[in-house]
């Protein structure tokens, strides 16, 4: 792959050793090669001046950079060569590479066509446009997982509200009882809410353990997320648990508020 000096950091593929392309640097004479070429052809060797050939043409290792996708994300990182590229003779296809700060990169796009004279640019792209188009798939099943969840979750939700309110309808006179002799508000909170957050506990656990069971399936519907991820398990366990309060809450609230001196009078 021919690239020009700078062609690494405007991409922010970091250096891992030696350097990057200067102007003066010919083709054929110098390369930069990826941790994937290293390993594969270099046998343990220090990569920085080895000397590579392809075909008649030789070639003096100048630089080692990090592995990154080729042509499409979804495919194997393969061993790659960088040689410098001479704007020297005619270019019939070129891929010129601007790094902005502005928030819309597409605005520059005028202003690279008139800068550029020399040549005619056509298919002006945003990085952002190739991810999304080679991650179709993981958005749409993201999107999908996404509404099915909030659906499931707000289904179990009035689903654990109900059985709550239900059963503090049930015990309101045991529990105006435990109020009348001095139980707090905590107390009853906890004597309310602790039956059932021990089932919502065991249910994470059993999905928990069925979810590691089928990470093997679902890692090929991820891109660049791993399902063992603490951050990953966490962030939907904490999701359930704040759930589980909010339904707990309106019954907790009708638990401490229940009258002792009228539950009394009606017993």
């Amino acid at each position: 792959m021919k690239i020009s000096p700078g062609w690494l950091a405007a991409m922010k593929i970091p250096i891992r050793a030696g350097r990057d392309f200067r102007p003066d640097d010919s083709l054929p004479g110098y390369a930069i090669v990826n941790e994937t070429f290293v390993r594969q052809f270099l046998n343990g060797l220090r990569p920085i001046g080895v000397q590579i050939a392809k075909g008649s043409q030789a070639f003096q290792v100048v630089g080692v950079v990090a592995d990154a996708p080729y042509r499409d994300i979804h495919e194997d990182i393969r061993p790659v060569v960088f040689v410098p590229f001479h704007s020297t003779g005619k270019t019939r296809n070129a891929t010129f590479v601007i790094r902005t700060a502005n928030g819309n990169p597409l605005t520059m796009a005028p202003i690279l066509r008139r800068e550029v004279t020399r040549a005619r640019v056509s298919n002006v792209r945003t990085q952002m446009e190739f991810v999304q188009a080679q991650t179709v798939r993981e958005r749409l099943m993201s999107m999908l997982a996404l509404f099915f969840a909030a659906v499931a979750l707000m289904l179990a939700g009035i689903g654990l509200y109900g059985v709550l309110d239900y059963s503090v309808l049930q015990r309101r006179k045991e529990i105006g009882i435990r109020i009348a002799i001095g139980a707090q508000a905590g107390d009853i909170a906890r004597q309310v809410t602790a039956e059932v957050f021990r089932m919502v506990m065991l249910g994470a656990a059993i999905g928990l353990g069925l979810g590691m069971l089928t990470v093997r399936y679902i890692a090929t519907l991820l891109y660049q997320v791993h399902p063992t991820d603490p951050a990953m398990l966490a962030v939907p366990s904490a999701i359930i648990l704040g759930s589980a309060l909010i339904a707990a809450l309106p019954a907790v609230f009708h638990a401490v508020r229940i009258d002792p001196v009228a539950m009394l009078r009606a017993d």
